[in-house]
């Protein structure tokens, strides 16, 4: 009988594909089984919304690994395979067919699902969600030119999903019910900076408003808004927030709230079951709370850091949130953590402003008594880590000249000296 220990890795997507690619590289022999509902192995999400959308990115690049990979490496990878249960007591969990796995660790990388619009007519055909290839697929076929699409959320993927649908010649409307785009995640100052992107490309906002109905016989053909305005619409796209898939925990007894609590080592309440990705709200050592990052990066860095933690290594995860997005010629790049209500000044090296649709060149920083709690860098590259270091020391208490911090002549990693 085999007594080789057993672990499974509920999800298979980057972070959970990370996992297994780590416990092999780490030199675990023991049997490593990969879970995931989707019928394709392990890809990354980034691409969905960017590069495969836009056509500019083959779906040969978007997998983590070769298909041949998992068999090489001894992963069991088992695609189309639904996880219903969590036998805490017995160390197994259940399958959808009724089967039952053991493990001996267990990793919850399940990550997450679209917030689901709930109103008349959401049922409709041509009312679109992104989070799967599938969903990409049938987006990039709807988002051709002379298209009339709408998209209900200004967040990160509507925003991209506008972008990408302006590139091919559709009509792109925005329905937000902030003030402006990505308002909550970035404040006022950068914010307008997106807006202004977007409408230097021919993209309509409409802020404010909320959406009261979706009409049309079968599929859509327009949105109706709570101020009563109504939008011809062939295609609605919604981006309005995801939500972390925490019901096999929940049903399971490990702590949730707002995701799947863990430690710094990304262990929850069950000391044989970890969290990671989308799906942990983990502590995290500099910021001293919990927090939880629905981000690529995220995933690439939790998902090894969680495997290693599993092989009983000693793990303190306190990478900074990061992310990056690309919107017509503007590519930038978040590194840090602030509240929507916890700074006090952006700060700006380099101006900001959109002339004529083109995107500007610039850095910015979400101060607070003087210290940088998140950086931003847009269409300036190569400068990541002297941001994170900033970051670093902004949360570690250490303030920086806010006029040299703004001064393009100062060097990035002059501020800390």
């Amino acid at each position: 009988m085999d007594s080789s220990p057993t672990f499974v890795i509920v999800g298979a997507g980057l972070a959970g594909a990370k996992a297994a690619q780590t416990l092999r590289e780490e030199g675990f022999a023991g049997r490593v089984i990969l879970l995931g509902e989707e019928p394709e192995r392990p890809y990354e999400r980034p691409p969905l919304s960017k590069g495969l959308l836009l056509g500019s990115t083959p779906r040969r690049d978007v997998y983590v690994h070769d298909a041949g990979w998992y068999e090489a490496n001894d992963v069991d990878l088992r695609t189309a395979t639904r996880v219903t249960g969590i036998d805490r007591e017995a160390h197994q969990v259940v399958l959808a067919d009724g089967e039952r796995l053991g493990y001996d660790k267990l990793l919850l990388a399940a990550g997450s699902a679209p917030r689901r619009l709930d109103v008349p007519g959401a049922d409709l055909d041509g009312v679109l969600y992104l989070r799967t290839l599938a969903d990409s697929d049938r987006i990039a076929e709807a988002v051709t030119d002379q298209a009339h699409l709408v998209v209900i959320g200004a967040g990160w993927i509507g925003l991209e999903i506008a972008a990408a649908a302006r590139r091919h010649g559709a009509a792109v409307t925005v329905v937000e019910t902030a003030e402006l785009p990505l308002q909550r995640v970035l404040g006022d100052e950068v914010a307008r900076v997106f807006a202004d992107l977007h409408r230097g490309h021919g993209v309509t906002f409409h802020f404010g408003v909320g959406v009261r109905q979706l009409r049309g016989t079968g599929r859509v053909s327009s949105v109706l808004l709570t101020d009563g305005t109504e939008l011809a619409a062939d295609t609605v796209v919604v981006g309005v927030g995801i939500q972390p898939n925490v019901q096999l925990a929940e049903a399971a007894g490990l702590k949730v709230d707002n995701g799947i609590v863990t430690d710094a080592r990304l262990l929850t309440s069950d000391p044989h079951i970890h969290a990671a990705g989308d799906v942990a709200n983990a502590l995290h050592p500099l910021l001293h709370r919990h927090i939880r990052v629905e981000h690529w990066a995220n995933a690439l860095n939790g998902g090894p850091a969680a495997a290693r933690s599993m092989l009983g290594q000693q793990v303190e995860y306190a990478r900074l949130p990061y992310f990056f997005s690309d919107q017509y010629d503007l590519g930038m790049e978040y590194s840090g953590w602030v509240a929507p209500d916890g700074y006090d000044r952006v700060v700006f090296r380099g101006d900001p402003a959109v002339v004529d649709g083109r995107a500007p060149e610039f850095l910015a920083f979400w101060v607070a008594e003087g210290r940088v709690l998140a950086g931003m860098n847009a269409n300036v590259w190569d400068v990541t880590d002297q941001i994170q270091a900033l970051v670093r020391a902004g949360h570690a208490g250490r303030a920086v000249d806010l006029a040299r911090l703004a001064d393009p002549g100062v060097p990035l990693g002059d501020l800390l000296r």
